[in-house]
């Protein structure tokens, strides 16, 4: 194991992020984003620290970042070690600080991007900038690879190279991403920390009405919005069956057993509230779900529209999509249908293997009491794009985090942040997975 001056790497991964943040690199959806400036940064950096790589644009100002780090054993399958540079919006009004400047305020570094994903840009530049100071040579070959579009389907990032350049992942067998390796703490103050193993699937949908246009004032029973609206009300507020995988089972036993209680699968309830505020996100990982998200008709007060559109998030667990669009169809009034915007398959690896260990280890390392466990995310990566070439993906972005932050509502949600301290004990983790990958 080589000799870290975590100090100046803990100091550049602060200074990193900041420097993230400060770039906006908005995804509006619907092709409509910029990751060409923050991709010049990433490249000028990694060309600073002396590694090649290349800029590839999928389109105008799509921009995604790519290099290969060669690794001790040439032989051994390399892993991709991957992060994407895009965000979700940010309204400036609705924050107690300025979302695009970085600053750390009582302790935390603000900004959109803090937690989704720029830490983990930030750790893996800060990672491999130290390994250039010291000649520090990874185990196997890393792929670098920071993508544009993955908060709008990844359809000019990871799933525009899968398709169109995988000779830039040949020999790739496993990768790590973000949304895990975050602790949990409980009630009776055990520290877990949540790998990634699983996500659900997706499905965006456009449900679209078509009925008869009129006038305002007269009756008309082919009325394209309520036959929309009453559709969405179903689809909102329907209950969805529980269902159980084989990870969120092990996860939720585990929690059980922390907290000397009693799990019965067919009711997680009780155990899912032992994880406080993270309990929305695990909670939505024991069923199916549909969210409505937009709402689309009509043109002025007193017309009756043609056309009414809304659209809806869906979102599936391992083997249960064929199910799950069964259901949607049941809840739709007749003379609406499903028009697909976007979707991908549920993920689930196994929890185990010589990657799983080193993972499990550097947290370890760093917290003797934590305690590492798999588990199934509400959302996806694009380490589901990666998942078509036959490339295993976990969600490894690890922090420490206080007992009482509120982690899961930072994600794309106002006032999002990091603790400094989350993010030192992040890149000392990450560092010492890679020493041993």
């Amino acid at each position: 194991m080589r000799s870290t001056d975590y100090e100046q790497l803990e100091k550049d991964v602060v200074n990193i992020c900041q420097e993230l943040i400060q770039i906006p690199s908005v995804n509006f959806g619907e092709g409509n984003g910029n990751e060409k400036e923050i991709a010049i940064y990433v490249s000028d950096f990694l060309t600073g620290c002396g590694i090649a790589n290349q800029i590839i644009d999928s389109a105008p100002n799509r921009s995604n970042v790519i290099a290969r780090i060669n690794g001790a054993d040439r032989n051994r399958p390399a892993l991709v070690l991957h992060g994407h540079l895009d965000t979700v919006p940010a309204n400036a009004e609705d924050w107690k600080h300025d979302p695009w400047s970085g600053e750390i305020i009582d302790g935390e570094i603000w900004g959109r991007g803090a937690v989704d994903m720029k830490d983990m840009d930030a750790m893996i530049l800060a990672v491999v900038a130290d390994w250039k100071r010291s000649g520090f040579i990874p185990p196997r070959d890393i792929v670098l690879a920071f993508f544009a579009d993955e908060e709008a389907g990844s359809l000019f990032g990871s799933r525009w190279l899968v398709k169109n350049r995988p000779e830039l992942f040949e020999n790739c067998s496993e990768a790590i991403s973000e949304v895990g390796g975050f602790s949990a703490t409980l009630p009776n103050g055990k520290r877990f920390y949540l790998i990634e193993n699983a996500e659900k699937g997706f499905h965006w949908m456009r449900l679209i009405s078509e009925g008869t246009a009129g006038h305002g004032s007269m009756i008309n029973l082919e009325n394209a919005i309520t036959a929309l609206s009453e559709s969405v009300a179903r689809i909102g507020t329907y209950e969805w069956p529980i269902r159980q995988t084989n990870t969120v089972n092990f996860f939720l036993g585990k929690v059980a057993e922390a907290c000397n209680l009693q799990y019965d699968p067919k009711h997680p309830e009780k155990i899912v509230a032992q994880l406080g505020s993270m309990a929305r996100m695990i909670g939505a990982t024991t069923r199916n779900t549909a969210n409505p998200t937009m709402l689309q008709s009509g043109y002025k007060a007193n017309v009756i529209p043609q056309t009414a559109s809304a659209v809806i998030d869906g979102r599936f667990l391992p083997g249960y999509e064929d199910e799950f669009m069964s259901t949607m169809h049941s809840l739709l009034n007749e003379g609406v249908r499903i028009e697909t915007i976007a979707t991908d398959a549920a993920l689930e690896f196994p929890f185990e293997g010589k990657l799983v260990d080193a993972m499990c280890a550097a947290i370890i390392s760093e917290d003797p009491e934590g305690i590492p466990v798999p588990y199934c995310m509400s959302g996806g990566t694009d380490n589901k794009a990666l998942a078509l070439l036959g490339i295993t993906g976990f969600g490894f972005a690890p922090l420490k985090l206080p007992p009482d932050l509120d982690f899961m509502s930072l994600f794309h949600g106002i006032n999002e942040r990091v603790p400094v301290s989350s993010l030192k004990f992040g890149v000392r983790v990450l560092d010492k997975f890679l020493q041993n990958c």
